[in-house]
């Protein structure tokens, strides 16, 4: 076995494509409108963070619950339908979460927005 994590990326990568795939079949309209944006395992391949955004609704805190909440009763039935793909001795433990990655970028472009709005107001005064 190597230790430069080349495994626990190709099993992240699998275990992304076949929850996707999975997450699509089941029957809750909440979950269809979920993306994964990131799967990340560690060497002993136990446990998958899993990490999602909303594609409609991303901005309402309510919507974003639901959708974990969702998850959370869909993780043992999603587990056991993209075991097998997975080739692996016993099944990862899924942990999900939102992604606010996204959210702290936009925070980021609004504050440089407001920097330049003042740099601008400035520049006018004087």
């Amino acid at each position: 076995m190597s230790g430069d994590g080349r495994r626990p990326r190709r099993v992240a990568e699998t275990l992304r494509a076949r929850l996707t795939d999975a997450l699509r079949q089941l029957g809750d309209p909440t979950l269809h409108a979920l993306v994964i944006t990131q799967v990340d395992m560690p060497p002993d391949l136990t446990s998958a963070k899993i990490a999602v955004r909303l594609l409609e609704g991303d901005d309402d805190p309510r919507r974003r619950e639901a959708a974990l909440q969702a998850l959370g009763r869909a993780a043992s039935r999603l587990r056991r339908q993209v075991a097998p793909s997975l080739r692996l001795r016993r099944a990862p433990e899924l942990r999900f979460s939102y992604d606010t990655g996204h959210d702290a970028s936009r925070r980021v472009e609004e504050l440089l927005a407001e920097i330049a709005a003042e740099g601008h107001s400035d520049t006018d005064e004087e």
